[in-house]
């Protein structure tokens, strides 16, 4: 196992100027054509000499995706596994493969996520809405014509963002512990993630302070939300109205990594906010190509051994967003 060099700090953020090789790493996702984490960081990553275990819950496409970047990149070191990261016996399946097929695990990337609202498609490309105007948050009002909150989708939101990144890594955490070469742990975030967007006070300041919060205290606060929408209460009660179940799923995501990274501080644990993307979860109104939003999940996976851990990461810039 060839170990990273040469690795420096740059005042205040940490660089990447040495990678580590024959790695295992595994990227679950709910893979779609034009995902940006489906396709780019894996075939950066497998450039790097990693081995990349590619994760889909559509085995169809996954496998294309797989073939494709073999076939378009010659590149032999990626494999695909089926998985759906709301399902804990596709999740186990996955541990027990890695587990027999590598004995470790090196690196996790956790990317699946969906927006949580029903989406009036044609309605939202007629508003014709600023990518400034979407990034601020401004956009809320003019989306209510367009976007549905029901209950159903927040539940399903919450179950594949959250819940499916911490069953997913519950699950490989003893293969991570097992690396000879620190673990990684990459969980994607979002800009809607800052605590900025949180018009509760309470809970704004309560999400500040990481000494308070457990798993168990995340899942209260995500049934007091679940309720609230139930209910028709989402305003009244203080939740972000822009994208809200989407938004609510990034900031716990936030919440579980530095959680995680307090816990296990022998490895590097991070979430990162990858850019406004042109990909189908931003409805492709994004401004940023799926390479230029790659290279933040990269660096994280890639960390030198002194490199942060319990941090946000907007691309590649650390940030502070609680």
């Amino acid at each position: 196992m060839e170990k990273a060099a040469g690795a420096t700090q740059d005042s205040p953020h940490h660089r990447l100027d040495a990678v580590r090789h024959d790695r295992a790493e595994v990227i679950p996702e709910r893979w779609k054509q034009r995902s940006w984490l489906g396709i780019v960081p894996p075939a950066q990553l497998a450039l790097q000499g990693v081995t990349v275990i590619l994760t889909a819950r559509d085995e169809k496409r996954g496998n294309y995706a797989v073939e494709s970047l073999r076939r378009e990149s010659e590149l032999t070191n990626i494999i695909f596994h089926q998985l759906d990261v709301r399902d804990d016996n596709s999740v186990t399946s996955l541990a027990q493969y890695i587990e027999s097929r590598y004995g470790k695990l090196d690196i996790l990337v956790n990317n699946a996520a969906v927006s949580g609202i029903v989406a009036d498609e044609e309605g939202l490309k007629a508003l014709d809405i600023d990518a400034e105007t979407w990034t601020s948050g401004r956009a809320a009002n003019l989306l209510k014509e367009v976007f549905q909150n029901t209950y159903d989708e927040a539940v399903n939101c919450l179950n594949t963002n959250y819940y499916g990144c911490k069953r997913v890594t519950e699950a490989l955490l003893p293969l991570l512990k097992l690396s000879t070469s620190g673990a990684r742990i990459v969980n994607a975030s979002s800009l809607a993630s800052e605590l900025k967007r949180m018009p509760n006070e309470k809970l704004r300041n309560d999400l500040c302070n990481i000494n308070i919060w457990d798993e168990d205290r995340i899942e209260a606060v995500l049934n007091t939300f679940l309720e609230d929408l139930k209910n028709g209460r989402l305003e009244e009660a203080g939740w972000p109205m822009m994208l809200p179940t989407y938004s609510v799923s990034k900031m716990v995501i936030n919440l579980y990594t530095r959680i995680m990274a307090r816990r296990y501080p022998e490895m590097r644990i991070n979430c990162v906010r990858p850019g406004f993307l042109k990909t189908d979860i931003c409805w492709n109104l994004g401004v940023l190509m799926p390479e230029q939003g790659a290279r933040g999940p990269v660096l994280l996976a890639l960390l030198p051994d002194d490199g942060p851990t319990g941090c946000y990461f907007d691309q590649t810039e650390m940030v502070n967003v609680w």
